[in-house]
């Protein structure tokens, strides 16, 4: 039980920094890293980015408690998992305004 609660938890998290990575550059907080996704629409990489910075700073602690046999498997199921939601629920998406315009 108390696995299932943290693989929830961490993805909830993981999930939670991709979510507001790829909101930040529409505040102008950072400069905008995005990659063109078809004719219509971007990718921005910024949130993916902070979502891979944490999962590899939660690793890094893992590996310092010398965890990461137990714990290091989990962590991966709740970047996966939360990666999946990201990507179904399109964060880092955005529309590019067409020419006509």
């Amino acid at each position: 039980m108390k696995r299932v609660i943290s693989v929830v938890l961490q993805t909830i998290l993981l999930l939670a920094v991709f979510g507001a990575g790829s909101f930040l550059p529409a505040f102008n907080v950072l400069p905008m890293w995005k990659m063109g996704a078809g004719a219509t629409h971007d990718f921005v990489l910024d949130g993916l980015v902070f979502m891979i910075v944490l999962y590899l700073i939660i690793l890094a602690i893992e590996a310092i408690r010398k965890r990461l046999n137990t714990s290091g498997v989990l962590t991966t199921i709740a970047f996966v998992i939360a990666l999946i939601l990201g990507f179904a629920m399109k964060f880092g998406m955005v529309s590019v305004g067409s020419a006509a315009s």
